[in-house]
């Protein structure tokens, strides 16, 4: 799915808290990241293939914009009733076996997901040193890492880290559904 339209959390608004337990054994939540200037918050998920053509990606984006102070911090939302493949003990192995360099957060009630907005995984929001949103939507502009022509993450946050402002502040996120609860929204 893309989102069509702009819906979820505004542009400019505060990053909403969460207190979640992550794969580390830690429970993280927005204070956790207080020294960290830049503020990436993705919906994620294991079974999704469009979180795993962005995988390598995002660990490498990570990898190379740690030193300026950006953090990634991934949380998983997802029903693991009708997805087993995305409970807790899956999560684990996969952020071990695939060398996650963030936070991977189990967001069980789905309130972290509702609060965001989020929609599909993945779906990233970029917040600044005030945690304010200054972006949301994709990493870049290709799935397949061979096409990709806009790295559009990348030049967020280098304009965050340079202290100016994104030249884009949306670009559709693309991915699975979040798979919701049955009576979630009921």
């Amino acid at each position: 799915m893309e989102l069509s339209q702009y819906q979820g959390l505004p542009l400019g608004s505060p990053a909403p808290d969460f207190s979640l337990p992550g794969v580390d054994g830690k429970t993280h939540s927005l204070s956790s990241f207080k020294d960290k200037p830049i503020l990436v918050v993705a919906f994620w998920c294991n079974h999704c293939p469009y979180v795993q053509a962005w995988e390598d990606r995002m660990i490498a984006v990570q990898k190379d914009f740690a030193g300026n102070g950006v953090q990634f911090v991934a949380i998983n939302a997802n029903d693991e009733e009708s997805y087993p493949e995305d409970d807790f003990a899956h999560m684990v192995e996969r952020s071990k076996r695939k060398g996650y360099n963030f936070p991977y957060l189990r967001d069980e009630t789905q309130k972290s997901a509702e609060a965001y907005g989020a929609v599909c995984t993945p779906d990233f929001f970029v917040f600044d040193a005030g945690r304010k949103l200054r972006y949301r939507g994709k990493l870049d502009d290709s799935k397949d890492p061979k096409s990709v022509k806009k790295h559009v993450m990348r030049e967020v946050l280098d304009s965050l880290v340079a202290r100016k402002d994104p030249q884009v502040s949306f670009v559709p996120p693309m991915g699975c559904s979040i798979k919701w609860k049955a009576g979630h929204w009921g």
